[in-house]
């Protein structure tokens, strides 16, 4: 392990081991004034985050830009002050802290007997609404996580999201999609992050006007087991409840082959994230490239490549 893999594993065992015992008000703080300070010291992530706010909100001047990415990394910093803590919330604390709009698209497919797959992009807090969905409807569901490095640190991720409830899967190693695909034909519930494609073979997709790559696995799973795809947007307001949207289910084409279909439902997904994405920009932490415009081009900007 070299230094910085030491101190980036240690650092995440100081959030979670001292972060969690703060009480909220300071942890709330404390999050607020380490965004402020990675927002002015404009490092790469903040200044991809600017760029890639920049397609969302087009129209939007380098004021307006700024405000947004400075938002943006509040809320992402909320998300980690959460993370950390979440370990030590209660289930009452869980439960009244998520709201869910339309929550009969997903309360309805786990009734039936087709397992359900929720896709959603990286907005808000996706690991408390994780939590929400094992504590307050009692339904365990199987996550995939990417392999991190160093080794400890993605052992770290995975014990901290079983603590919550979740089976974790590793990105890598291929044997993710069969399980996924047991899963759902037992009639059971998945839950997929799927803006961001890591495997550099997804589906290309229009996304706020230019061509992005999203993971085909929400809509091959769908096809292959008949389970319901339901996209899903979260967002953050002025209270401390996130919100969240379960958008209606995203249907298999009748008619097209199997990529084909792949392609039409992958925008579908596309879009439905857009629309949340759009309404709540500040919300939505992708720190890295997305575009495949931004992916080709070299890294002359002072962003990783």
């Amino acid at each position: 392990m070299t230094t910085r893999d030491r101190v980036t594993d240690t650092l995440y065992g100081l959030g979670w081991s001292t972060v969690k015992k703060l009480p909220e008000p300071v942890a709330v703080r404390l999050g607020r004034t380490i965004a402020d300070a990675a927002w002015k010291r404009r490092g790469k992530g903040v200044l991809r985050l600017e760029r890639n706010l920049a397609r969302v909100v087009p129209d939007a001047g380098p004021e307006r830009l700024a405000q947004l990415s400075r938002a943006g990394m509040r809320s992402y910093l909320r998300y980690w002050m959460e993370s950390f803590r979440l370990p030590a919330w209660s289930a009452e604390r869980i439960s009244t802290g998520f709201e869910a709009k339309d929550l009969h698209h997903l309360t309805d497919g786990l009734a039936g007997d087709r397992g359900v797959i929720i896709a959603l992009p990286h907005l808000a807090n996706w690991d408390l609404a994780g939590a929400w969905v094992t504590t307050h409807l009692k339904t365990p569901f199987t996550t995939v996580a990417e392999r991190l490095e160093p080794e400890t640190l993605y052992d770290r991720f995975v014990a901290y999201r079983e603590g919550l409830g979740m089976e974790v899967l590793p990105h890598s190693g291929g044997a993710a999609f069969a399980t996924l695909a047991r899963r759902l034909r037992d009639g059971g519930l998945v839950c997929l992050v799927a803006d961001r494609d890591l495997s550099a073979s997804g589906v290309p997709v229009e996304f706020f006007g230019d061509t992005a790559r999203m993971p085909a696995g929400p809509a091959l799973l769908a096809q292959q087991t008949g389970a319901l795809l339901l996209p899903v947007t979260l967002w953050y307001d002025e209270s401390p409840v996130m919100k969240g949207r379960i958008h209606a289910p995203v249907a298999v084409p009748e008619a097209g082959t199997r990529a084909e279909k792949t392609s039409v439902m992958t925008q579908s997904l596309a879009d439905a994230f857009a629309t949340g994405i759009a309404d709540h920009p500040e919300d939505w932490h992708m720190l890295q490239r997305l575009w495949l415009a931004d992916l080709d081009a070299r890294p002359t900007d002072g962003d990783a490549a």
